[in-house]
């Protein structure tokens, strides 16, 4: 066999790898935009809002997914013990259930402070 013969036999398959790859990169390229636009930014507010529950304390004022706004009285691993009310009604509510902490703590000003900073200059 000459070289003419084995290289005219290897362009088809050149050929349908080139063609393969390119019906393939259209799927490749929307699945690495997916990941960009809704995975990697639901999963940064999943610990953002994993972060939250975790650092509540005594005297915070959270709000739950039920929309009851309540002071923190007691934290227990998995619970925590709101009053709420001019009752001073107490409800103990799954960690898991409390949606936002409406109290600002001086290490979240100094954060919101640097972030501001970094984002006028």
């Amino acid at each position: 066999m000459n070289i003419s013969t084995i290289l005219t036999a290897a362009a088809p398959q050149a050929g349908g790898t080139m063609s393969m790859l390119a019906t393939l990169l259209p799927f490749v390229l929307l699945l690495v935009v997916m990941y960009f636009l809704i995975i990697r930014p639901q999963r940064k507010k999943e610990k953002e809002t994993q972060s939250m529950r975790n650092n509540i304390q005594v005297g915070d004022i959270v709000v739950t997914i039920g929309g009851i706004e309540g002071i923190v009285v007691n934290i227990k691993e998995d619970t925590v013990l709101l009053e709420s009310g001019d009752n001073r009604n107490k409800i103990r509510v799954k960690r898991w259930a409390i949606q936002s902490n409406e109290t600002v703590h001086e290490e979240q000003k100094v954060e919101s402070a640097n972030k501001k900073k970094g984002s006028v200059q």
